[in-house]
């Protein structure tokens, strides 16, 4: 008799809105972008933090031994997650500094993982906050994956069903690519892990 192998856990995303300003727009592009995932990929679970929701430390503390219940539950979050996405505006040619300051409070819960990115902002869309992400998430030992969503000059009207005319077709696609690329880099990095844990 053979032996049948159990089908694999659903891939577990974890979505982040990284804006905690009042008026932001991040809640509505992370809804647009969302919707957009689930359905492209419905056998995924996708799991919303935002960054506004929660009650971060002033300061780091000794991590491990002093974490509350909600910190605790948090980066059970983050670990459980084989990917991310990152939904980001630009401050000032650079990424919020409550996003950083999340993910600086947590550290081998990030490692050997893809990150893709939804970003948005001015004439530049984001982009420029993307690009120091980059960086920083190289250093948590992550992979980040090519293609992302950027929005430029967008506004709350542009996802509104009578708003102004925008490339939704565009932005799609680019989901898609997007959600494509993560996925392949969430199956792949989960099976390495699972065969030789990440040190």
């Amino acid at each position: 008799m053979t032996a049948t192998t159990p089908p694999a856990p659903p891939l577990r995303v974890a979505i982040i809105i990284g804006s905690i300003r009042e008026g932001r727009i991040a809640p509505t592009v992370a809804d647009w972008f969302t919707a957009q995932a689930k359905n492209h990929a419905p056998a995924t679970d996708f799991d919303v933090i935002d960054v506004a929701a929660l009650n971060l430390p002033e300061v780091h503390p000794s991590w491990n031994s002093h974490r509350t219940s909600e910190q605790t539950e948090l980066a059970a979050r983050i670990q459980t997650a084989d990917a991310y996405v990152i939904i980001t505006p630009e401050y000032n040619h650079s990424f919020p500094a409550h996003l950083k300051h999340l993910i600086d409070l947590h550290h081998t819960e990030w490692q050997a993982k893809p990150v893709g990115f939804v970003s948005y902002g001015g004439v530049a869309g984001g982009l420029r906050a993307v690009e120091q992400l980059r960086l920083v998430f190289a250093e948590l030992h992550c992979t980040t994956v090519r293609d992302g969503v950027s929005f430029h000059r967008v506004t709350p009207d542009h996802f509104a069903e009578d708003g102004p005319a925008h490339d939704v077709d565009g932005a799609a696609g680019a989901a898609k690519v997007l959600l494509d690329q993560l996925d392949w880099w969430a199956h792949a990095l989960r099976t390495a892990r699972a065969e030789r844990p990440y040190r």
